[in-house]
């Protein structure tokens, strides 16, 4: 097989059997996961004409069109459309029936778009597998942590019925102010490197430290994930347990 498909590829399955691992109790079925990674994978479609309707707003400013693309055309458009997909295709599955599944799910979804994002990108680039092994490091892993926090709040709005719409509203505004903020950091941080030579003496200052912000921001991400993922694993454990215990400290004195 092509190695430039496979080093496109590698991260998505990685991050797939990582979450797929974590689904302990009540592991999902395949065919459901293989039909939820698909839509994912169209996703891209719905997407990429949202985005290029919203991108002929896009400011000329460079700082200002970095911030726009980052929250607006990137963000609102790609998540917007994952979670709506991810709305039709598991809220009212069988299967969903427990927290932990509105992250594996999310995850299959998102790592969907994210696998033929890649591809895309890493095909299309003069260097790629320079392009295969940034991408793989960032921003797979990136759409990952966006789904994990969607998912997490899916999951909330599932069981939660009394703040329903506060947890939907939750699962599309965080992955798309975390989406934007990643991509807008990129983005004016390159925006500050273009311009005059004295411009750009005080751009690369400026790049420099959104990079260094950029790397708080992509570490302070990973570790608000993995607690939810972990919050969620044990929220799944209560809910098994209390269908297996139905009557578990039930005060049986009050009959």
């Amino acid at each position: 097989m092509n190695i430039t498909l496979i080093s496109a590829v590698l991260p998505v399955l990685i991050l797939l059997c990582f979450i797929y691992k974590k689904d302990r109790l009540q592991p999902e079925p395949i065919g459901k996961l293989a039909w939820v990674f698909f839509v994912g994978c169209l996703s891209v479609v719905p997407a990429s004409l949202m985005e290029m309707f919203l991108g002929a707003f896009t400011p000329f400013d460079p700082v200002a069109g970095g911030l726009f693309t980052g929250y607006v055309v990137a963000g609102f458009s790609e998540e917007l459309c994952k979670l709506l997909l991810l709305l039709w295709v598991i809220w009212k599955s069988p299967y969903f029936d427990e927290y932990f599944d509105g992250i594996v799910y999310a995850v299959f979804l998102s790592m969907g778009f994210a696998c033929i994002e890649n591809i895309m990108y890493v095909f299309s680039s003069e260097a790629p597998m320079y392009i295969a092994l940034t991408r793989g490091l960032l921003a797979v892993p990136a759409h990952f942590l966006f789904a994990v926090i969607m998912g997490y709040h899916l999951a909330l709005a599932k069981f939660d019925l009394p703040n329903r719409r506060t947890h939907l509203l939750h699962a599309l505004l965080y992955p798309v102010l975390l989406h934007g903020t990643y991509d807008a950091l990129l983005m004016v941080s390159d925006a500050f490197t273009q311009g005059t030579d004295n411009e750009m003496t005080i751009g690369v200052v400026l790049s420099g430290v959104l990079t260094i912000v950029f790397i708080v921001f992509d570490i302070l991400m990973w570790r608000w994930g993995i607690k939810r993922i972990k919050r969620m694993q044990e929220r799944s454990k209560e809910q098994n347990f209390d269908r297996m215990h139905p009557f578990d400290g039930f005060k049986w004195n009050v009959l």
